[in-house]
């Protein structure tokens, strides 16, 4: 066939949107162009996939070879493409089941020998296939955990460009590699402290048993070494368990973070970044690639503020609509992206005296 499609997604905030892959082969001057709103990492699949193709043994065509992204109006990102703009430009001449292609959405970077590579955003991109009705997916060996926590959606974990191409009925020679893995982490997961080792402090433990069971904000003040900041880490030890939902939430903002993700934790998150934090770190930004910044991580569960008169004035001012609305939006000039926000906020500061005051305010 002349003309082939797949399925990929960009991820725009927290949220994936489908995006169809056309490759179109014409008896044109060879050549291989990318279309559709694609930033300079997505534009430089044109070789990844070029020589991925050439070292699996099933070389692209020596013709035209033209691969748009659609909707070409949304912003796309990323090297996660490269398996579905390589699968979709080798059906336009490889035999291959082309009904099997159109239904299967293809994620992962290709390495320039063809094997595949874990991609950051795995989970909420195999959670929007899913919402979008798609029951199968393509994705990197080294993914295949995280892929595999989203229900109802058959996870294909793939290990070379060759075996995605045979599984989709293409007659090649699959090579026995080793697979690209995740890298290796020796960090052991935090202990959860317990409120049940804090001795004294009644009415602090109180006032923490109150903002837990009704959700609200916490403020705390007091003199340096009172336990201000061991009380407030005890506090997700308190909350509810998350449910489902609040799982895969979190879960999905620490995938985009680009953190290992291989179970849904059951325990509520809990942030603290430093007081030199700046605005965009702490509501989330970037130049090219918009990320999740500490609000979103710490959704379903605490942002600890330790010094909070420390922070800059404007840090502290941009928290106040996030924690209006449960989520924030993030402009730039070529698109929008948005994140939720549902956390409890605890703040400390330090006050001269002897005597420790809590304030509690409604979430």
């Amino acid at each position: 066939m002349s003309v082939a499609r797949t399925w990929a997604v960009a991820l725009v905030g927290a949220e994936g949107e489908r995006v169809e892959v056309e490759a179109d082969l014409s008896n044109q001057t060879p050549d291989f162009k990318i279309i559709g709103l694609a930033d300079k990492a997505l534009g430089e699949a044109v070789q990844r996939v070029h020589n991925a193709c050439a070292n699996s043994g099933i070389p692209l065509p020596r013709r035209r070879l033209t691969v748009n992204l659609s909707p070409a109006s949304l912003p796309k990102q990323g090297s996660g493409f490269d398996v579905a703009i390589a699968i979709a430009a080798l059906a336009t001449e490889l035999p291959m089941d082309a009904a099997s292609v159109a239904d299967t959405v293809h994620l992962g970077e290709l390495g320039l020998d063809g094997r595949l590579r874990p991609i950051p955003g795995i989970l909420p991109a195999v959670v929007a296939a899913a919402r979008a009705g798609h029951r199968r997916v393509v994705v990197p060996w080294a993914n295949q955990a995280e892929a595999r926590l989203v229900e109802g959606i058959e996870v294909i974990a793939a290990t070379n460009l060759a075996q995605v191409a045979a599984w989709h009925g293409a007659e090649v020679d699959v090579p026995d590699e080793e697979p690209v893995a995740l890298p290796e982490d020796d960090t052991a997961p935090p202990e959860q402290p317990d409120l049940a080792d804090v001795i004294g402090q009644r009415e602090a433990v109180d006032a923490l048993i109150v903002a837990a069971a009704g959700g609200h904000h916490l403020l705390m003040c007091g003199p340096p070494g009172a336990g201000k900041t061991m009380l407030a880490r005890r506090l997700p030890g308190i909350l509810p368990d998350l449910d489902d939902s609040a799982a895969l939430t979190s879960a999905s903002i620490r995938s985009l973070s680009g953190s290992r993700v291989v179970e849904l934790s059951r325990i509520p998150p809990f942030e603290a970044p430093h007081h030199s934090a700046s605005v965009a770190a702490l509501v989330g930004g970037g130049s090219r690639t918009v990320r999740p910044g500490a609000i979103a991580r710490a959704t379903e569960g605490v942002l600890f503020l330790d010094e909070a008169g420390e922070f800059q004035a404007s840090a502290l001012d941009a928290l106040r609509q996030p924690l209006e609305n449960g989520s924030i939006t993030i402009h730039r000039s070529v698109a929008s992206a948005q994140f939720p926000a549902r956390f409890q906020l605890v703040a400390v500061c330090v006050r001269l005296g002897s005597v420790q005051s809590i304030t509690t305010t409604r979430r």
